[in-house]
């Protein structure tokens, strides 16, 4: 490998300073002059992790009503600015400054400053914390997913913003940052089961239970609604472009470009594709010989999320594992809102956070230190080792980030609630409508025009029979009076 930059900053015969140089009295590229294969492959690493940000939109859009799928839309470009502005404000600060303590950092670095031409690892630290934005971005935007159709916007996005300084940073803090309690356990979490599927599954369950149930989900004497996802195109693409992305996500979390990172590509696609092959299989058993699009794309995602924080840590055979695993027993619990009776209907909770307990836990049993050694540097062992206090130390992260997710985010949305201008819930005939509606100006998805030309004409009100397809979310009043030459002329009219 080569010299480390900070090797050379750390040369004060040379007048360099640990913080990097003076740009103006010299050239501080020479000290990456001999690492700058690092940063090339980092730069494109961040950028193959942008598209899950939009991936996740067409995801969720895909997966809910027809009426709200735009609204999903709108959120994933609120997340991206929201997040982009804290993660500069005060959010990597909070989460990786050098003097930080272990449980959460200083403002030393507040509004980026002194973030110029620091080495961290091989990079310079102003491409370091534009990499770790990408992830801060991924993780709210996971979470964000817990109070879809029922939700405004605008205190969506306050609590985005307080979620990711409150309770990502301070995590992030915990498991990445030299000084963190976690870091220095050591618990394993190579590129964020914890910090970012974890913590976002845990934020998304506690979303939905303080925002309560969608409205027909109310009667507990009722089995909870179950829809068909409108789209299951844009679920397709929205999962492509997850799976691309990982390739960065994983790929990049080493900060180098070693054997040990071509090794972490392997295992991710690997862990991927079993995903599918696991949700796939007992889909084809539970479905009596019939497959599901919308489950290998579920079953994609749940491979990519157990092998997240096993990436870099566990032979390939045990990828393929880890991620048949991963899908297979988040598959399981597909009826974990009825165990638990809470309506968290984009199944943030079952995927990520139940995915990435899963992962974290294996990581514990599988972790090789021959693997971790491929980058020329690192060493972790599991019980495959002998190591076998290491599955401790994974179920203390486990349970340190689910009670201390679950436990903020429930303080912090019931105090954003009570606050006037910012109370979650919409009102009841807006959720019926669709958020699409009203909460964004004249936008809305697919055959909505014909929805306000069926209303107009008399075949939507409060009376006959109510059938809803679960795609358009439109429910539809049987008409018993109206013949068909009268219905058409409704409909003229209502165009007139």
């Amino acid at each position: 490998m080569a010299e480390l930059p900070s090797a050379i900053f750390n040369d004060t015969s040379a007048d360099w300073t640990p913080a990097g140089g003076n740009s103006i009295d010299m050239d501080v590229n020479v000290a990456y002059v001999t690492s700058g294969f690092h940063q090339v492959w980092m730069m494109a690493a961040t950028v193959f992790v942008f598209p899950i940000i939009p991936g996740l939109g067409l995801f969720y859009a895909g997966l809910c009503r027809r009426k709200s799928a735009t609204t999903l839309l709108w959120q994933a470009m609120g997340v991206l600015g929201i997040t982009s502005f804290q993660w500069f404000f005060w959010g990597y600060s909070l989460a990786y400054a050098a003097n930080a303590s272990p449980f959460i950092g200083t403002l030393t670095n507040f509004g980026m400053k002194n973030v110029v031409a620091v080495a961290i690892g091989y990079l310079p630290e102003p491409l370091f914390a534009l990499y770790q934005c990408m992830f801060a971005m991924c993780t709210v935007m996971i979470m964000i997913g817990g109070a879809f159709e029922r939700c405004r916007l605008l205190p969506s996005m306050v609590f985005a913003f307080c979620w990711a300084t409150l309770v990502y940073s301070p995590i992030v803090c915990w498991t990445w940052n030299s000084n963190g309690w976690l870091y220095n356990l050591p618990a394993l979490d190579f590129a964020g089961g914890g910090p970012v599927h974890i913590s976002s599954g845990t934020g998304a369950l506690a979303y939905a239970l303080v925002i309560g149930k969608r409205l027909e989900n109310n009667d507990p004497k009722r089995r909870y609604a179950k829809y068909v996802p409108h789209n299951p195109t844009m679920i397709f693409l929205g999962t492509w472009m997850i799976w691309f992305g990982w390739f960065g996500f994983n790929g990049g979390s080493g900060l180098n470009a070693s054997v040990r990172t071509s090794y972490v590509l392997q295992n991710t696609n690997l862990a991927a594709a079993t995903g599918v092959i696991g949700w796939s299989f007992l889909d084809y058993i539970f479905y009596r010989g019939r497959f599901s699009l919308v489950g290998a794309c579920q079953g994609c995602i749940a491979g990519l999320v157990a092998i997240t924080p096993a990436a870099g840590f566990v032979p390939v055979y045990f990828a393929a594992l880890i991620g048949f695993i991963g899908a297979a027993g988040v598959r399981l619990f597909e009826n974990v809102n009825e165990w638990i009776r809470v309506d968290e209907g984009m199944e943030v909770f079952k995927l990520h956070a139940i995915g990435g307990i899963i992962g974290a836990l294996l990581t514990g049993l599988f972790a090789a230190d021959w693997v971790t050694a491929l980058d020329g540097v690192s060493e972790a062992r599991g019980w495959v080792d002998h190591n076998y206090i290491q599955f401790g130390y994974q179920l203390a992260e486990v349970c340190a980030i689910v009670g201390y997710t679950f436990v903020v985010s429930v303080i912090m949305l019931l105090i954003i609630d009570h606050i006037p201008g910012l109370k979650f819930r919409v009102p009841e005939h807006q959720e019926i409508e669709g958020l699409d509606k009203h909460l964004l100006f004249e936008e809305g998805m697919g055959d909505y025009e014909l929805a306000e030309l069926l209303r107009a004409a008399g075949y939507l009100n409060s009376g006959g029979i109510l059938v809803n397809d679960g795609i358009t979310g439109i429910e539809l009043a049987a008409p018993s009076t109206s013949s068909a030459r009268e219905s058409k002329e409704k409909i003229a009219v209502a165009s007139d």
